[in-house]
């Protein structure tokens, strides 16, 4: 079974996404902030990571870099309430998220880019 991390500060988008990626059988672990997201990033392994970029005492982009030099293939979503302004998706994609999707976020498909991130890496 692979296993999200979601680091969100929002309990409407846990909630949500909880809910949703549950039913498509994933393993679902979450931190409300930034401090814990890099904790369970260090010590959970995650196989995908969805965080936001605006959170609590770390940065979403701080961990994108932090994910990616733990494991340079591992898929990481990253979601801004900033819009589609280009320094923040652009900085984002340089760290190495695989793709920036803005608030209010489309939840059915976050659950099919993951399992086709997750089919292309099968391959």
């Amino acid at each position: 079974m692979k296993k999200v991390l979601v680091i969100e500060d929002d309990k409407m988008i846990k909630t949500i996404l909880n809910h949703l990626l549950g039913k498509e059988g994933y393993l679902i672990d979450f931190a409300m902030d930034g401090e814990e997201g890099a904790r369970k990033l260090l010590h959970t392994d995650p196989d995908v990571v969805i965080t936001d970029i605006q959170l609590p005492h770390v940065s979403g982009m701080t961990l994108v870099t932090l994910s990616k030099k733990l494991n340079p293939n591992r898929p990481v979503f990253v979601v801004s309430s900033l819009g589609s302004e280009t320094e923040i998706v652009e900085e984002a994609l340089a760290q190495g998220a695989n793709e920036v999707l803005t608030k209010p976020i489309a939840f059915e498909d976050i659950a099919a880019k993951i399992r086709n991130v997750l089919l292309l890496e099968a391959v």
